[in-house]
């Protein structure tokens, strides 16, 4: 079943990767089921950040706490590779939990969509929906 994004979130991750660039943007997307209804940014607080990110704790922990009192859902995270493809990354697949979770990857005028699982990462389809 496809990932359903509205064009303005597949914007607002793009945008967030251009301003920054070199460096490797961040964030947590949010939804219920298949529907990314909202993304919330993080800093970057790797070391390396052109090449690695690591999404601010305090953002993850605040996600949570907001989806137990009833808000949107963790349905995984987003980053950019700022010059690399629009795949998980060596990298990447090193450090994902094979939760189920879904991944954005953000490159130059591209945004892709994966699942992380017991056997890796498979893509995901997605649709995009007006505004």
């Amino acid at each position: 079943m496809p990932i359903k994004v509205s064009s303005c979130l597949v914007e607002a991750m793009q945008s967030e990767a251009r301003r920054a660039f070199p460096r490797e943007c961040c964030g947590i997307l949010l939804g219920q089921g298949n529907l990314v209804d909202g993304i919330l940014p993080a800093r970057n607080i790797h070391p390396q950040p052109e090449t690695h990110f690591e999404i601010d704790p305090q953002k993850l922990v605040d996600a949570h706490r907001s989806a137990r009192r009833g808000g949107s859902q963790v349905l995984g995270y987003y980053h950019s590779h700022p010059n690399g493809l629009a795949r998980p990354s060596a990298t990447d697949a090193r450090m994902a939990a094979s939760d189920g979770a879904v991944w954005a990857i953000i490159t130059a005028g591209r945004v892709t969509f994966w699942r992380a699982g017991d056997a890796g990462f498979a893509a995901l389809p997605y649709e995009t929906a007006a505004r």
